[in-house]
């Protein structure tokens, strides 16, 4: 809900002081030289895009309190090459939002088609800001968003383009995100999308009720082991130090007007997050736990598809194909209940 104009409008001649954009170069650190959008909703929202990383989203708080889960290394500028392999968990920052695409999500793998290597290119590559758009409340503007462009592509193909709008309004806990995926190749591109988002402590703690609804099964498509137990975060444990996590797919269900929730609610600080989107485009969610000491996250991931590889997509006939001059547009929101 917008703020009431008649409470501030004699006293407030900067917008700045109630919210908005401001962008800026970090010039310190592994993070040093990234352009990134720092966003203010006025509601005790605040959140940085990375300009320099597909417009992901970094470091996010509503109050004293954070959201997201941040890597021991944090982000660092974009590396385009690391797209072999496990390169891309070297580059991982972890953060509110991490894009895995735009043609592959899931573990590396090499087939007649060519090299994938986990989860994509697209989070490793800069946007060109298109625009940004601030708030002017005293015109009655409340709306705020940064739209940027994304190029992954290949001489002979494929050649897709993300154009995303990130937008919040003044005085509302929430964040719009708008993609348009365009294929501006002359032959049809495979594609895959999943928003990775990661969330922390003290959001993600012991006792945290993680919320969907729909059927589960394990990554290798089995029948899923108690699966309410699953849906409370537990403590920090042995077994997920290292490699080890639990991983779910969910076979999400959608209400009568075909959109999606999924969340997570800690019930100790009276703090959640709701993520809302279609089932028609994003009709997959998947639930990452990796409750290491230190190393404490669960990342709740709506996409095309489960992370299960291109070369695994196109077994079962699921791998989408975007055709010359087509665009594929989702919609995600992230919003904060209290």
């Amino acid at each position: 809900m917008a703020p009431n104009p008649s409470i501030w409008n004699d006293k407030v001649g900067n917008a700045s002081q109630i919210g908005g954009i401001e962008t800026a170069v970090i010039d310190n650190g592994l993070s040093r030289g990234m352009r990134v959008a720092w966003i203010n909703t006025g509601s005790g929202l605040r959140y940085k895009v990375l300009i320099d990383r597909a417009m992901d989203i970094a470091d996010a708080s509503y109050n004293q309190f954070n959201l997201a889960w941040l890597s021991h290394g944090g982000f660092t500028p974009p590396q385009p090459l690391s797209d072999k392999g496990l390169d891309w968990l070297r580059t991982f920052g972890g953060g509110l939002l991490n894009t895995c695409g735009l043609t592959h999500v899931g573990g590396p793998e090499k087939d007649e088609y060519g090299e994938r290597g986990i989860h994509g290119r697209i989070s490793n590559t800069p946007a060109y800001v298109e625009s940004i758009i601030q708030p002017d409340p005293a015109a009655g503007k409340y709306e705020m968003s940064i739209t940027g462009i994304i190029k992954e592509s290949n001489i002979f193909g494929p050649a897709l383009e993300l154009r995303r709008t990130i937008s919040s309004t003044l005085g509302s806990s929430a964040i719009h995100i708008h993609d348009e995926i365009t294929n501006r190749g002359n032959t049809a591109a495979p594609h895959m999308i999943l928003y990775h988002c990661n969330f922390g402590w003290p959001l993600a703690d012991e006792g945290a009720q993680l919320i969907w609804k729909g059927n589960m099964t394990t990554r290798e498509g089995k029948e899923f082991p108690n699966p309410e137990a699953f849906k409370v975060c537990r403590d920090a444990i042995p077994e997920h130090n290292g490699n080890g996590e639990q991983v779910a797919i969910i076979d999400i269900e959608a209400d009568e007007k075909g959109q999606c929730i999924a969340g997570l609610h800690n019930p100790k600080i009276h703090l959640g997050i709701a993520m809302k989107f279609s089932k028609l485009e994003l009709p997959w969610l998947t639930n990452w736990q990796h409750f290491g000491k230190g190393e404490y996250v669960t990342g709740i991931e709506p996409g095309s598809h489960p992370p299960i590889g291109q070369a695994k997509a196109r077994e079962n006939n699921t791998l989408i194909f975007i055709e010359p001059g087509e665009t594929r547009t989702y919609n995600l929101t992230i919003e904060i209940t209290t």
